[in-house]
């Protein structure tokens, strides 16, 4: 499994990107959440699931008004909700994922 978070520091997290391979009860699948003031919201899981095991990938997270959309390798983009208002983005985390290259629109 590999995850992303974005948001305004450790407790407050815009989105939550988790992609898992097989861990627990979840096998190929991505779940979506965010975190505020220490608190995960409700998850949204996605069962497209386009990674494959120690190969390269791209996502791109686009921040519109009201939802972030995720464009993946391949099929549509996935779309999630904005939970809490937040003027910009001063916090990253990734685990388990080695960053090529980060751009920053």
């Amino acid at each position: 499994m590999f995850f992303i978070n974005l948001g305004k520091d450790d407790k407050n997290i815009v989105i939550h990107f988790d992609s898992r391979f097989d861990h627990g009860k979840d096998k190929r699948t991505i779940v979506l959440n965010s975190m505020v003031n220490g608190v995960y919201g409700e998850e949204q899981r996605e069962s497209f699931f386009p990674f494959q095991e120690a190969s390269d990938t791209r996502i791109c997270f686009q921040f519109e008004q009201d939802k972030i959309i995720i464009q993946l390798p391949t099929g549509n983009p996935l779309s999630f909700p904005v939970r809490f208002p937040f003027e910009d983005i001063s916090y990253l985390e990734i685990e388990n994922l080695k960053p090529k290259l980060i751009r920053l629109k």
